[in-house]
């Protein structure tokens, strides 16, 4: 019992919160900057006010009635304010309560732009909930509705520490797989933005793809151990900034770099941090070096809820080996697993919808009714292609007809000859849906 009385008594240390401020605060800016980017950039239009259906997650349909069309303006805008607040830490709990349940919301709401980042806002929302990060540095501890304090437990660090871990780790593993190690998916990526400006004639280089492949497996694997290591963390963070940046130019990929580099001041210690921002202006809105309160401890259902959570975040990227075949071509196990960047996929879907009583066959191309980032989605996604068939099913169900909805698929993972993805003999519309059983419908890939 010694050595875990000894962890406990080290996680309950108090340690300077200003990293845990500083990251509420950029965390707080990017979640504002998602809400109302989102609006700005067209977003919300292409993904929730122009599609006909959303493809809400599986067990989540009842969302497409209830987050769909103009009003997706409206609540999107609504959702950047508790962002906002989160950044200036104003009514901090009940605000990153209120963004973490909305953007849950966005997240089960539709999988045609799914992205890592979007689930790990929400597990970071979890986090945040459960730790002081607005004793100080906030409007909260400025107004008085909490009392002021430079300290925080150590474990209010460390849980976030934790999770990024276990994201870069899951990350690395993900990528020893034979297709990235041949620079399959890399290779069609980089080939198609020669033309960028800037970087374009280095996208060219034949070895760029190389250094791609196992700077990024090094990088994700040994990154947070450079940053623990006090010897190592400045070189760790000039490598994350170079690491991350290239990914944000490159494919494009929203907040997450500016997310995964705000996460570098939690492996700081936060004494020099804080009498260096003392010194400048921002010093007025710190306590100074010392200022504490009684620390907050564990509650029984706090400790109960970070047991499950970590050990949800370590099982779940494992569940995809439950599954026959290759994941990245089945999706089965994909999501929420730090699967990032390591499949393209291309096709084509032609639906074949049959009467049932007549035997007449009507060809439906997902393009006629969805939008051009749907069908394409459609096309080499499983789940999205179950649910446009029982779509379409619907649809004439309510013109009075009774129809079969077949699917003909040519699908290429990672530069492959396409190939079919589902049994084009077999009626989607009415097909099982399997949770914890392979889908019986799918072809597997062949090599």
């Amino acid at each position: 019992m010694k050595p875990l009385e000894s962890i406990r008594g080290w996680l309950a240390e108090p340690v300077d919160n200003i990293p845990l401020l500083l990251f509420r605060a950029w965390l707080g800016l990017l979640l504002f900057l998602e809400g109302v980017g989102a609006i700005a950039t067209g977003w919300v239009r292409e993904v929730y006010v122009d599609p006909e259906y959303t493809f809400p997650h599986m067990g989540f349909g009842w969302l497409q009635h209830v987050l769909s069309g103009p009003r997706m303006y409206a609540y999107y805008a609504l959702m950047s304010v508790p962002g906002f607040l989160v950044m200036i830490g104003a009514w901090f709990r009940p605000a990153v309560t209120a963004y973490g349940v909305m953007w849950t919301g966005v997240y089960l709401g539709q999988t045609t732009s799914y992205n890592n980042h979007y689930y790990l806002m929400i597990l970071l929302c979890m986090l945040m909930w459960l730790t002081p990060a607005n004793a100080d540095f906030s409007l909260d501890a400025e107004q008085g509705r909490v009392r002021r304090s430079a300290t925080c437990p150590r474990w209010c660090i460390g849980i976030f520490v934790a999770l990024l871990w276990i994201v870069y780790s899951y990350a690395a593993l993900a990528k020893l797989d034979a297709d990235w190690l041949a620079a399959r998916p890399v290779e069609i990526w980089l080939r198609a933005k020669e033309n960028y400006p800037i970087l374009g004639p280095l996208y060219a280089q034949p070895w760029l793809k190389w250094f791609v492949v196992y700077g990024g497996i090094l990088f994700d694997g040994l990154i947070v151990p450079l940053l623990l290591w006090r010897r190592t963390r400045w070189l760790a963070v000039g490598l994350s900034i170079v690491f991350h940046l290239f990914n944000s130019y490159t494919f494009g990929i929203g907040v997450f770099p500016y997310m995964m580099l705000a996460s570098l001041v939690l492996f700081f210690p936060g004494e020099p941090i804080r009498r260096w921002l003392r010194t400048t202006s921002v010093g007025r809105y710190l306590a100074a070096p010392g200022i504490s309160r009684a620390e907050p401890t564990l509650s029984a259902a706090s400790k109960a809820f970070l047991t499950v959570f970590f050990v949800l975040q370590v099982l779940l990227p494992l569940r995809h080996h439950l599954y026959p075949g290759n994941s990245h071509w089945t999706e089965e196990g994909h999501r929420m697993s730090w699967h990032m960047m390591l499949r393209t996929k291309s096709g084509s879907a032609v639906m074949r919808v049959v009467d049932r009583d007549s035997g007449e066959t009507k060809r439906v191309y997902p393009r006629q009714i969805l939008s051009a980032k749907q069908a394409a989605r459609v096309a080499t996604r499983p789940d999205m292609l179950w649910r446009f068939s029982r779509h379409l099913r619907e649809r004439a169900e309510r013109e009075g007809r009774d129809v079969a909805v077949y699917a003909d698929t040519q699908v290429s993972l990672n530069g492959r000859p396409a190939q079919p993805l589902v049994d084009s003999q077999i009626d989607l519309s009415r097909a099982p849906w399997t949770w914890f059983s392979p889908l019986p419908w799918l072809v597997q890939l062949r090599e």
